[in-house]
């Protein structure tokens, strides 16, 4: 037995050797640079001189006299209103038409998947600067149709959009969860609705999204949380305007942090962040007891 317990010992040793070099990276990178982030939100500090402990000063102002902090919260939270919706609505069609059985069907998903692997990044949001420009390709395309030209980046009530669609187009993490999760759903359900004579929308409402609620779940709260956070796209393709109709809560960070140098107050700013962030997420596990279905009845 001491042989064994030993051995088991020995396992376990090597077991945490393994993980040591990612609770090292964890501890670094991302647990200390948390905890000061909460420390720095209530100084006064520039990275130049040391930080000055001021209490709650930083979160006074935000709330009380930044009229911008109220600005860049109302764009954001508008643009994560239409981007997630509209990101899963169109990742689920996609899904469906790759679940479908047609020929080279592997190689359309390949495809797809192509807007994800590129990512938000800054050439991505360049191209799309180009294409919806005033002289853009998208203005060309109308002009062939006597429409336009539309300002898609200077009109303060279309600009968020235009930088919305950028979100929409990276659907592809989601549509592959989509595309697992219909493959899953069991084919007797479907008999059974046919052999009741269930037509397809009443099919696809009363088994297929029941079914796949669970993903629908998981994708709303992880496209919720990456949405809130979107920064790129909007410094890249409209520099926040026009007249602030695109400043992102995360543009507003980084040029309190990196521009004007104010690294408490911006460590406020994203404690605020991580706050709506968890109350969000919190309030969509609430409620999504009334519309998810669980084959084990949730009990996990």
């Amino acid at each position: 037995m001491k042989i064994k317990a030993s051995r088991y010992e020995k396992k376990d040793y090597i077991g945490y050797l393994f993980l040591l070099p990612w609770i090292i990276g964890f501890l670094l990178f991302k647990f200390y640079p948390f905890l000061m982030s909460f420390y720095y939100s209530f100084t006064d500090f520039n990275m130049i001189n040391p930080p000055e402990l001021i209490g709650l000063k930083n979160f006074i102002k935000i709330f009380t006299t930044d009229a911008d902090f109220y600005q860049s919260l109302k764009v954001t939270l508008i643009y994560t209103t239409f981007s997630v919706p509209v990101k899963l609505i169109f990742a689920l069609f996609i899904a469906m038409v790759l679940s479908m059985k047609l020929k080279g069907i592997n190689i359309f998903r390949t495809i797809y998947y192509l807007p994800s692997i590129l990512g938000g990044s800054v050439a991505v949001s360049i191209l799309w600067k180009f294409l919806f420009m005033r002289q853009g390709l998208v203005n060309k395309i109308l002009s062939y149709l006597t429409i336009g030209p539309i300002d898609f980046l200077g009109d303060p009530d279309v600009a968020l959009y235009t930088i919305s669609m950028l979100s929409v187009w990276q659907f592809g993490s989601s549509m592959v969860l989509f595309l697992a999760a219909l493959k899953n759903v069991p084919g007797e359900l479907y008999e059974a609705a046919a052999v009741d004579g269930a037509g397809k929308l009443r099919t696809f409402f009363k088994i297929t999204i029941p079914m796949i609620t669970p993903i629908i779940l998981f994708n709303l709260i992880m496209q919720t949380i990456n949405t809130l956070q979107t920064f790129t796209s909007a410094l890249v393709i409209t520099n926040g305007g026009p007249v602030k109709s695109t400043y992102l809560y995360g543009m507003m960070l980084y040029e309190e942090a990196f521009q004007f140098m104010n690294m408490g107050y911006a460590s406020a700013l994203s404690w605020i962040l991580f706050i709506i962030i968890i109350g969000l997420t919190a309030a969509i596990f609430k409620f999504s007891s009334y519309w998810t279905f669980y084959e084990d009845g949730g009990d996990f």
